[in-house]
């Protein structure tokens, strides 16, 4: 019986490749997609959730805190609002090529959101609270990575890309704390 892969010298299969074409309302997702569509889209979901949630709370607490160093805190809490957003429209932006839906409905919001909202009027409190929100997203994200696996490259790098400016802000929350 004669081998139905049609491969080329490098190993690639053509056949699906060719069979890639098909299916055009599926966009950028393909039959060699290797993860639970429905799964990481869930999980993006929550990972929004969690990005709008960090937005309010940064924003808050830019427009709330007061008192020394509230200069630099103000900085750093826009600065951070405004990567979080970025943040919440790339994964936005996933979720559809994915042919999922965002969920920003904001009656679900704060159950979906691995990070809590805040309402500090102590800056330090501020601080530490937006410290601990950054930790949980970092633990969050190294498990949506692991979770993953191999089996979603596009998602997972932008998961590793994400994670890396939470890191940063959670480097900075320190520093604030330390003042």
């Amino acid at each position: 019986m004669e081998d139905k892969k049609s491969a080329l010298a490098h190993g690639f299969d053509v056949a699906a490749i060719r069979r890639a074409a098909a299916n055009l309302d599926d966009g950028a997702v393909t039959a060699g997609y290797q993860a639970d569509r429905e799964a990481v889209v869930a999980m993006l979901n929550d990972a929004l959730a969690t990005e709008l949630l960090c937005i309010l709370r940064y924003k808050r607490h830019y427009y709330t805190v007061q008192g020394p160093n509230s200069t630099e805190m103000r900085a750093e809490f826009l600065e951070h609002a405004q990567q979080e957003q970025e943040h919440a429209d790339r994964i936005a932006e996933r979720i559809v090529q994915l042919n999922g839906s965002p969920n920003f409905n904001p009656s679900t919001l704060t159950a979906r959101s691995h990070a809590e909202y805040d309402e500090s009027e102590d800056a330090q409190a501020m601080v530490r609270a937006d410290l601990i929100a950054e930790r949980v997203a970092i633990e969050s994200y190294r498990q949506m990575i692991a979770a993953i696996g191999d089996k979603d490259p596009t998602t997972r790098d932008m998961l590793v890309d994400i994670m890396a400016v939470e890191e940063e802000h959670a480097d900075d929350m320190r520093d604030l704390l330390a003042m």
